[in-house]
């Protein structure tokens, strides 16, 4: 599998789904499955049971995944495509609109 272009601590913008346009985050990245939760984005209603954690349990609302092919890296505000290139030994992401260095 090739490494992925999204990477947690990334700011995204959804580009397709019922969350369109929205813009967050990710919090996390699934790499086998593809997918990753984005800050404030394709929220659910989940029921918990009283835990040790969640004393009172109750229902509360939180991110779920969504693929990773439905969001695109911003850049500079801009949305953009990633692409890789080697400096030195080292390979880095690289934003195809501008072409300079992610990081």
């Amino acid at each position: 599998m090739a490494s992925l272009k999204i990477k947690k601590g990334d700011t995204v913008r959804v580009i397709a789904g019922k969350d369109r346009d929205k813009e967050g985050k990710v919090l996390a990245v699934d790499a086998k499955k593809g997918r990753v939760v984005v800050e404030g984005v394709n929220m659910i209603t989940k029921h918990e049971k009283p835990s040790a954690m969640n004393q009172q349990g109750g229902i509360v609302n939180k991110e779920a995944p969504i693929d990773i092919s439905n969001v695109m890296y911003l850049h500079k505000g801009q949305p953009t495509r990633i692409g890789f290139k080697f400096e030195g030994d080292k390979k880095v992401r690289v934003a195809k609109s501008t072409g300079e260095t992610i990081e």
